[in-house]
């Protein structure tokens, strides 16, 4: 889920470390768009390993003094014939763990060792109490693997032994780069594939990074292109670790469920190099934030009911559960709204086209087929199930992260791709700015509320189709595959921008026609002028959300155009094959891991009286899937408030959460109140 890299030079090297300045920053630049949140650098010699770090994304590090002066330092080391040196770097996008607390960053640092960590450890919580003896001193999940390995080495194991017995216990998808100060040996390894390497023609140099294109790029460099013409890339398959002594950097692999070189391999003891963590002179400490607490959402709690009786009571389709609320709508003498007089049945194109759309994408060699993206919801994690274990094809999972996909999520990713053993490209965004252009564009909403402007909430997450078609194309990949599913479409959210898309024949999932993105534009435009805090620093990045969304070709197979959808069927393969978890605060799996969902979903069923559970449970009926009753059933239920997660999403872009709740409960209504 980060970006880590790594150059060592060995004994006979013919490196000068004064060449390794460009290298450095390099890496660091291309690795920079796969997490944002902070960077931190190794740098390892004879005499030292050490390790600076900061919150900071990598572009302002490597420009930072503190980064300029420790180079400038490391630079002018003498390196004397028979001594290693080299250095490893991350760009970290925060999943476990605050940026702001300097140990919670990568590298992280304990028991004398140094570890680069790409993924989630999920059951970290779980080693932590099985393994009761060890004190945790951090919250990121990388130190429950440092004080394993620290916990074996006790017992009499070797360093690979050692780490071994603590890969196999770790759950997820994860890769990691291990170095000790007292062992003169690199490890390194991965559950999904998210590594690849490259050894000079006498193994008196390497590198390594989690993506095979930033190795690539690296690999152009006028110090590297010399020594590695005539290189490989090797990538390490899931489940596969090697084991580089520095005397000869000749990679050894063993694989984490065997037996060999655990035995065979031991430590080449040093002289213990001093370990530097170079601390920053002072930590932030973030502003205390107020919590809903019990009195709280009990009056909320009796507001919503009060919705409740009168949402109960407006006029519905008496085939699916529409209200008389939502925009467009019509009913007949019987009472059938007219999207149900006019829906027509999905068709699908079937398995055995399917199967032949796989056949012509499927590679011999076992290389990556496909793109994937994988949002961490039920939809997307079934699909990357379906295209590895059923179809057979070798994707690579792709996410973009904007700032508001949940730790939930994250953990599910992780568990689907470490299980399936599918290497997981995520492309983070500048989060920090995103969940800016979020608070401003919601405190600028909560000033007037109004149901056409809610999807401005949403804008930054749309240039994962943008990144979806970049990445494609730098992978060499021929198709992506998307698991979007028809039942969920959502047309009333641009309806309320006065959008009426039901005579379109538009085809791909997310679309307008050129009339309608002009009327949307309008809307905007008018509701700009009418409130100018809209008129932030977030427009640009809404500028292009929208044409990443509308305007960029969309070149892509759904799998979900081709097979049923089947509710019941994905959430039984989640959770008993992967035991993908579920949210605390209720007990759907939709949109569980979108962390704008409840909170926009909120403001449409209390203004409203209906959200997209309304929507999605009146398709299941339409397509014979649930009852009316069971939909009615179903959807009250989903639309009742999940104040944990309201909680998150206001806590996470910085907005009073008692005050948002209050704007919203106060807003207009379309129905009488």
């Amino acid at each position: 889920m980060c970006g880590i890299f790594g150059v060592i030079a060995g004994a006979d090297s013919r490196f000068h470390s004064v060449d390794f300045n460009s290298i450095i920053d390099g890496l660091f630049v291309l690795s920079e768009a796969r997490g944002k949140d902070a960077s931190g650098l190794m740098l390892l010699s004879e005499a030292e390993l050490t390790v600076l770090k900061r919150p900071l994304r990598a572009k302002k590090f490597i420009g930072s003094s503190t980064y300029k002066s420790e180079i400038k330092r490391f630079s002018e080391i003498n390196k004397k014939p028979g001594e290693t040196y080299g250095f490893m770097g991350h760009a970290r996008m925060v999943t476990n763990g605050s940026e702001e607390t300097h140990d919670n960053n990568q590298p992280v640092v304990s028991h004398d060792m140094c570890m680069l960590h790409n993924g989630i450890i999920i059951n970290d919580a779980t080693l932590w109490q099985e393994f009761s003896a060890m004190e945790r001193q951090y919250e990121v999940d990388t130190e429950v693997a440092l004080s394993l390995v620290h916990h074996f080495r006790k017992s009499g194991q070797s360093f690979l032994q050692a780490f071994k017995n603590t890969f196999s216990l770790l759950q997820g998808a994860n890769t990691l780069a291990l170095v000790s100060a007292d062992t003169d040996a690199l490890i390194l390894a991965t559950s999904n594939g998210s590594l690849y390497f490259a050894a000079s023609a006498d193994f008196s140099e390497i590198v390594f990074t989690s993506e095979k294109f930033f190795l690539e790029q690296a690999l152009r460099d006028p110090n590297l292109k010399p020594i590695f013409a005539d290189s490989k890339i090797v990538h390490v398959e899931p489940g596969e670790g090697y084991y580089f002594s520095f005397k000869k950097l000749l990679p050894k692999k063993f694989h984490l469920d065997g037996l060999d070189l655990a035995n065979s391999h031991g430590d080449r003891r040093v002289a213990s190099r001093i370990l530097k963590d170079i601390r920053p002179s002072k930590e932030t400490i973030g502003t205390p934030y107020v919590y809903l607490n019990h009195s709280n959402i009990l009056e909320n709690d009796k507001f919503v009911s009060r919705i409740n009786d009168i949402v109960s009571g407006l006029k519905r389709c008496t085939k699916c559960i529409l209200p008389e609320t939502f925009p467009f709508i019509d009913f007949d003498e019987d009472g059938v709204c007219n999207y149900c007089r006019s829906y027509k049945p999905l068709q699908f194109h079937g398995k055995a086209t399917l199967d032949e759309i796989a056949a012509r994408y499927r590679r011999a060699d076992g290389s990556p087929d496909c793109l994937v993206p994988i949002s961490g919801g039920r939809d997307s994690c079934y699909g990357l199930h379906y295209i590895k274990e059923v179809l057979h094809l070798n994707p690579v999972a792709y996410t973009y992260d904007w700032g508001m996909v949940t730790d939930l999520a994250r953990r599910n990713i992780s568990r689907m791709c470490g299980a399936l053993g599918v290497e997981h490209i995520l492309l983070s965004a500048d989060i920090r700015t995103k969940r800016k252009y979020i608070r401003q564009n919601v405190v600028a909403w909560l000033k007037r509320p109004t149901l056409g402007t809610v999807p401005l909430f949403m804008a930054g997450d749309k240039q994962y189709f943008y990144y979806a078609q970049k990445l494609k194309e730098q992978m060499g990949i021929d198709v992506i595959i998307y698991n979007m599913n028809r039942l969920e479409r959502t047309d009333f959210k641009v309806a309320f921008c006065g959008v009426d898309e039901r005579k379109s024949k538009q085809e791909i999932h997310y679309a307008l026609t050129m009339s309608n993105q002009l009327k949307m534009i309008g809307y905007y435009a008018k509701e700009y002028f009418l409130n100018p805090a809209y008129l932030n620093s977030s427009l640009l990045d809404t500028a292009f959300a929208f044409f990443s969304f509308y305007q960029i070709p969309k070149e892509y197979e759904t799998l979900f155009d081709y097979i049923p959808w089947n509710e019941n069927e994905v959430n039984d393969v989640l959770i008993n094959k992967y035991e993908w978890e579920t949210a605390k605060d209720t007990v759907s799996t939709w949109r569980i891991g979108d962390g704008t969902a409840s909170f926009y979903n909120y403001i449409y069923y209390t203004m409203s009286g209906f959200s997209e559970h309304d929507t999605f449970r009146s398709n299941q009926i339409r397509e014979g899937m649930i009852s009316r009753d069971e939909a009615l059933r179903i959807a009250n239920r989903d639309n009742q408030p999940r104040y944990d997660s309201i909680q998150w999403y206001c806590k996470t872009i910085g907005v009073d959460v008692q005050a948002a709740l209050n704007s919203i409960n106060m807003a207009p209504k379309l129905y009488p109140w």
